[in-house]
């Protein structure tokens, strides 16, 4: 009975540190992707806050509905991209982002645009009207591969096809730390554009041909096009991070595991020799009698 609850150990410990060899593994090449992900976000943000600061300022020039894309409605249907991931092992990220985003479409009418396989085959699987898909392209994604999803978006707006659009993705906050959200794309609007961060500063004066409207409208598709890539770049960011806790986490308990089997290993080959001492004292004794 010993000798085959140490042949069953041994397999297992055998089975759990081939698993962890493939955890640390995947934990060294999602740091590798990491570094790289980290270094897009960071050259993303200063184009954004750029964007988001030119199209306040001149939201601020502007009377209210004077633009179609800030124009509120009566909302009917309400479009979301959501971004996932294009593979599992990454902890709660995908789970977290997707709940989200059915919080968010609760009590609306919804269709979506799936960005990453995770959110493709989340959808596929649900009564939803999904306009169209794109797994596979967190990792390469340039600005120039989000106009044709902006362009989609922004004519269907336009043609009352939907009346609000909304992106949910995941925030990289740090290695440690990544936030779901969910940002209103459409109709427009800037929080904050009135707040005091420029006061007491001197505000050039800048005069918009042919108007503060038309200059509005037309950079209205490149700021959404910014929006999207930076939530891209965030969202893969995020993924790379979360994958790399899982399979660290991962790898520390295959480690503790391996350490509780070694020790159950080595009671049961305690055990062994123990009853093989006893079974020869035992036979010995017969034989003296």
């Amino acid at each position: 009975m010993a000798s085959g609850n140490m042949k069953d150990i041994k397999r297992r410990m055998k089975s759990v540190q081939s698993t962890m060899q493939i955890t640390k593994a995947m934990e060294l090449v999602a740091s590798s992707k990491l570094r790289h992900a980290k270094e897009r976000v960071l050259r993303s943000r200063p184009y954004f806050n750029t964007m988001y600061e030119t199209m306040a300022r001149i939201a601020k020039e502007t009377r209210d509905g004077d633009s179609i894309y800030t124009k509120a409605r009566t909302v009917k249907k309400s479009l979301f991209i959501v971004i996932a991931g294009d593979r599992g092992l990454a902890g709660g990220y995908n789970s977290n982002v997707l709940k989200l985003a059915a919080a968010q479409m609760a009590g609306k009418t919804p269709c979506v645009v799936t960005i990453g396989k995770k959110s493709q085959e989340y959808y596929a699987k649900r009564n939803f009207e999904v306009l169209a898909d794109f797994p596979g392209i967190a990792e390469t994604m340039q600005i120039q591969d989000t106009h044709d999803i902006v362009d989609d978006m922004l004519a269907r707006f336009r043609d009352g096809s939907i009346d609000e659009a909304y992106i949910c993705y995941t925030e990289f906050v740090s290695p440690m730390v990544q936030e779901a959200r969910c940002q209103k794309l459409l109709p427009l609007s800037f929080p904050g554009s009135d707040d005091s961060a420029g006061k007491g500063k001197p505000q050039a004066l800048t005069e918009y041909d042919p108007s503060p409207e038309a200059v509005f409208s037309a950079i209205v598709p490149e700021y959404l096009n910014g929006v999207l890539y930076g939530a891209v770049v965030e969202s893969y960011a995020s993924e790379q991070s979360a994958r790399r806790m899982a399979m660290e986490s991962a790898s520390d308990n295959a480690s503790e595991m391996i350490e509780n089997l070694n020790l159950s290993y080595n009671r049961a080959r305690q055990a062994a020799i123990t009853q093989e001492i006893t079974e020869i004292v035992a036979g010995s004794g017969q034989v003296g009698a």
